[in-house]
């Protein structure tokens, strides 16, 4: 089958595209054939280390490995289709159409894939098609983590989104609205009417104005991208808002420890979690109309370092799509 190794870690060009051994599903694995998959600010964190919150990338190496990565194949999400399931797997069958994403064993950028039963998958949403349902689960897990277990999202809150044309950002935005908040999202002017019919009812072009200057104050101010900080937003917090440091480092993990002993405006930051439950939540908001998937660019497998090149840069528009296999 083919898959795109890399051995070393540095820029996109060290993806390479190659063919290597079908996998064999363990006892309780499915094989999944996988159609469509993405490139995440985490795909690029673990090859070259661009986007790695603060204090975290001795940590981020420790655990993927020092010297060079341990696993070689990247690609934390998909959207597939089931070939063969091992013998102690009861959720899934053959031919089921799926969806997840699963950080701790990667391997999407292939044409198949082994992963638990028990991992963040479950049934893809009827009317997506594989790219669009590939689109969602690492930024709308992330969106639900913060939003609605963190921070509790009540409706008729008053929710600022940092980064508000981001896969999380698109996704919290979204979010935000199916739970009655007042939503207002930050973006930049090419981004401002997209960020606008995902349900914003204020969008804010951070190149023309400082959010922190309107006067406003929020509730929840959710900074997807780390391009603020919980000292720049405490004046626009209401006097028991909070901060969701959604792409925090070691220092916003401090914050939040010292804040949660203290009362007033607290810091939330922290991992987001992958459940196929929280998957099972989203295709239900997919297929009732509540949600949508935002795309900004496809490229085939062959084209991958294209695609990290891209995503390096920092300004996608929701997801970048890889289409691995046609169905």
């Amino acid at each position: 089958m083919k898959a795109v190794i890399y051995t070393e870690y540095g820029p996109a060009e060290v993806l390479k595209l190659q063919e290597v051994e079908k996998p064999t599903p363990q006892e309780d694995q499915v094989l999944i054939q996988v159609h469509a998959t993405s490139v995440t600010t985490g795909d690029c964190n673990l090859r070259g280390f661009v986007f790695v919150p603060r204090g975290f990338k001795f940590l981020t190496r420790l655990m993927f490995g020092l010297q060079k990565p341990k696993k070689n194949i990247l690609g934390v999400e998909l959207a597939g289709k089931i070939v063969a399931a091992g013998k102690n797997v009861t959720l899934f069958k053959a031919g089921d159409q799926v969806y997840g994403i699963n950080s701790a064993n990667l391997g999407a950028y292939a044409e198949y894939v082994c992963w638990p039963e028990k991992c963040a998958l479950a049934i893809k949403p009827a009317n997506l098609s594989y790219a669009e349902a590939a689109a969602i689960p690492n930024g709308a897990l992330t969106a639900l983590t913060f939003l609605r277990d963190k921070a509790q999202i009540q409706k008729g809150q008053k929710v600022l989104v940092i980064g508000a044309s981001g896969s999380v950002g698109a996704a919290a935005v979204q979010l935000a609205r199916y739970y009655g908040a007042e939503v207002s999202g930050v973006c930049s002017t090419a981004n401002l009417e997209l960020v606008k019919s995902l349900g914003a009812s204020t969008v804010i072009d951070y190149t023309q104005e400082d959010f922190t200057q309107r006067g406003e104050t929020y509730d929840i101010i959710f900074d997807t991208v780390g391009k603020s900080s919980f000292s720049a937003c405490q004046g626009a917090l209401k006097t028991r808002g909070l901060y969701l440091a959604g792409a925090g480092g070691l220092w916003e993990m401090l914050q939040m420890q010292w804040t949660s002993m203290t009362g007033g405006r607290k810091v939330l930051a922290g991992p987001s979690s992958e459940s196929r439950e929280a998957l099972v939540f989203i295709k239900g908001l997919v297929e009732e109309g509540a949600f949508k998937p935002v795309i900004d660019r496809r490229y085939p497998l062959e084209e991958i370092v294209e695609a990290h090149r891209y995503v390096d840069q920092g300004h996608k528009k929701g997801n970048v799509i890889i289409e691995v296999s046609a169905p």
